[in-house]
């Protein structure tokens, strides 16, 4: 029989998102509950390599769910790459008589406490925080959704100006291989034109929907470029180009850049990120390990790690749809 773990740790890895300081609260007050100690790792996998530890209280964690980021901070790191590091923060944990852990992160989070656990065996499970809504086996990942409201909102302030100078604005979007914030902000802002990784529309066929979109009387225009997008990879490349093909638009571009990753967590995240939270407590109170928390149709589900980090989360096709049909 499995024991249960009576001292949990937390962290969160790789990239921040929206709704971490929630899920860490959740967790650290689950542990609260369940009469359990709980430890904060700060500077993600950097600080269990260097034992970067501070115990935490359900006091600890107030007046956290409204804010972004993350106050345990997040920190790439070379070092659990290799086994010595791997090893030291083993070591770390089984000093601190830290017995299970919740990582908070993406793919390579996942993948990396997936080899932690095969080395170790030690009760690891995680929680889907990015961004990008990228990962496998789940529906949405933590900060996902503030993420595309904070877009929205800046492409209809965006629009405001277009309309009222005529003219074609190019805005780039966080998505390096994943499509998920273009399309659906897009659709959202009612975007001309959406361009995304998983599908290359190409710089003649963007060009033809221009001149269809002016001939049908639009007079400005909006196109969401994904920043991993095959014709948009150098957006200013691209803004040059549509200035050379299309006589009399004024071309304008702007980048949201890390804007997208901050503020204030919406009421979906700050949710989502505390049934995750106490999810993953209870996961770990059952023996479980080597899984990630996801949520599949508005439940809360386990799934492997294997099977998580196994491919990206696919783009809907019938989203691709709707935008070419509400965008003519």
């Amino acid at each position: 029989m499995t024991k249960k773990p009576q001292k949990i740790a937390v962290l969160t890895s790789g990239g921040d998102a929206p709704g971490m300081n929630a899920a860490i609260r959740a967790v650290v007050r689950s542990c609260a509950y369940h009469s359990l100690e709980c430890v904060g790792v700060f500077r993600g996998l950097q600080g269990l390599v260097e034992g970067d530890f501070k115990m935490l209280d359900a006091r600890s964690v107030k007046n956290l769910i409204n804010r972004g980021g993350t106050f345990l901070k997040s920190a790439r790191s070379k070092d659990f790459l290799e086994k010595e590091g791997r090893t030291n923060a083993y070591n770390n944990l089984i000093k601190e008589g830290i017995d299970a852990l919740v990582v908070i992160g993406g793919d390579g989070t996942f993948r990396g406490a997936s080899v932690f656990i095969k080395e170790f065996n030690f009760p690891i499970v995680g929680l889907p925080g990015t961004i990008d809504n990228d990962i496998q086996g789940t529906d949405n990942t933590i900060g996902y959704d503030t993420a595309l409201n904070t877009v929205v909102e800046a492409i209809d302030k965006i629009r405001d100006t277009a309309n009222s100078h005529n003219r074609l604005f190019l805005v780039e979007v966080m998505g390096r291989d994943a499509g998920h914030i273009a399309l659906n902000a897009g659709i959202g802002a009612g975007a001309e034109e959406i361009l995304i990784p998983e599908e290359d529309l190409g710089k003649d066929r963007l060009i033809e929907s221009l001149k269809r979109s002016r001939k049908s009387g639009k007079t400005s225009s909006i196109i969401v470029v994904s920043e991993g997008d095959q014709i948009g990879k150098n957006i200013f490349e691209l803004a040059e180009f549509i200035k050379n093909n299309m006589e009399g638009y004024d071309v304008r571009v702007t980048v949201l850049g890390h804007i997208q990753r901050g503020g204030s967590p919406s009421c979906y995240d700050r949710v989502l990120a505390s049934r995750m939270g106490v999810a993953a407590v209870d996961a770990l109170l059952e023996g479980k390990r080597d899984i990630m928390i996801g949520t599949q149709n508005n439940k809360m589900v386990q799934v492997p790690f294997e099977e998580a980090i196994k491919e990206q989360q696919k783009i809907d096709l019938e989203l691709i749809r709707v935008a070419d049909i509400t965008s003519i």
